[in-house]
């Protein structure tokens, strides 16, 4: 049961992502997280270096969407500067919303990454779908609160066993 704990990849930014190992997985869709994993939480305004991801993504061919437990106006708001579809008021980790997320884009969870920065939300919701998992390491700034008092704390636990195996990471540990 562990296991659905753990990411396939742990990456250290959404910056880390490469497409042609994306496409040499077979994957062709990507949801990604919205706070703090694509845009810090207290931020309106998406980092060029995201946009330039993202567009970059697209003309590879990746279709690619947001899951975000925020708010209609704030994911709707942000999904529209990068033209992506968006499900809001997600309630992760259950699996409806990626089900939903599939839908929007097109593609079966063997074919599609989800790409977020927290274990019990993103990565356990990702895996119960059936996505390939990508941890990122959380962007700085504002948390939810229930986030940084609980959950945070319960994924050093869990990082510390997923440090120990080398077949879920590339890129550099923090």
């Amino acid at each position: 049961m562990l296991n659905k704990f753990y990411p396939r990849l742990y990456i250290p930014s959404i910056l880390e992502i490469n497409p042609g190992l994306l496409k040499n997985l077979g994957l062709k869709g990507v949801i990604f997280d919205l706070d703090n994993t694509i845009i810090r939480r207290d931020s309106l305004k998406i980092p060029p270096e995201v946009l330039k991801l993202v567009l970059e993504m697209r003309r590879e061919g990746f279709k690619m969407g947001i899951v975000s437990n925020n708010s209609r106006r704030r994911v709707e708001a942000i999904a529209a500067q990068m033209d992506l579809p968006a499900v809001h008021r997600a309630v992760k980790p259950f699996v409806g919303p990626f089900r939903r997320a599939l839908k929007l884009l097109g593609t079966s969870p063997g074919e599609t990454a989800l790409v977020g920065d927290q274990i019990f939300t993103d990565i356990f919701g990702g895996n119960m779908a059936g996505l390939y998992t990508i941890l990122v390491v959380p962007m700085k700034g504002k948390e939810f609160w229930g986030t940084r008092l609980i959950s945070r704390h319960l994924e050093k636990m869990v990082l510390a066993r997923l440090k120990k195996k080398p077949e879920v990471y590339y890129g550099k540990w923090d």
